[in-house]
């Protein structure tokens, strides 16, 4: 940050009396601008039919990370909820009709300034199609999911929670999903070109 969006003078970095850690402070009218973490909020879009389940996922069509696969998220708008963000960000990137469920996974990346928040949610029908940031959509079983085609930490981290989460159920461990949260510190590593 160069400049005041109060005023238009010049910013510099400074710690503000009773603060402890630096901002930009305008020396002309003392605006003082605060930086805060991203909010990434989406979806864990499954469909139950013949027997088996599927978690759709989305192949981005932009950057970061083009053309690997994705839950359906992105950053949450001012004057939405959380839910209200992660059913906005299924349809953008999905074209997906889902019935929201609740908050699975909240995932700390302080490498990035970004907090990741995903819901549970249920596929009303099988009607979607990609978004203008989608290359295509698809279905996956766990089995056939590219893992080594995940775009973030962060989606591979939740769909290994929420597999998890359905051997404990499977099992008898659990009867329900839990609300996982963690610190994700790995930077994105960069698999095989996808195709």
């Amino acid at each position: 940050m160069n400049f005041c969006s109060e005023c238009g003078h010049a910013v510099a970095l400074s710690i503000p009396e009773g603060d402890n850690r630096p901002r930009h402070v305008c020396a002309q009218c003392g605006t003082i601008h605060y930086q805060n973490p991203k909010m990434v909020i989406g979806s864990i879009p499954v469909w139950e039919g013949d027997g088996r389940l599927q978690v759709l996922l989305c192949r981005r069509a932009i950057e970061p990370r083009h053309g690997y696969w994705t839950l359906p998220a992105g950053f949450m708008e001012n004057g939405e909820t959380t839910s209200e963000a992660a059913v906005r960000e299924t349809e953008e990137e999905a074209g997906a009709n889902i019935e929201i469920g609740p908050l699975f996974s909240l995932l700390n990346v302080a490498h990035v300034h970004q907090v990741h928040m995903f819901y549970l949610a249920r596929l009303l029908d099988l009607d979607f199609a990609p978004g203008i940031e989608s290359l295509e959509v698809q279905l996956f079983a766990e089995q056939d999911i590219p893992w080594d085609e995940l775009a973030f930490p962060t989606i591979r981290t939740t769909l290994e929670l929420f597999f998890a989460d359905r051997v404990k159920m499977r099992e008898g461990v659990s009867s329900s999903y839990g609300v996982h949260g963690h610190d994700i510190r790995r930077p994105m590593i960069a698999p095989r070109e996808p195709d």
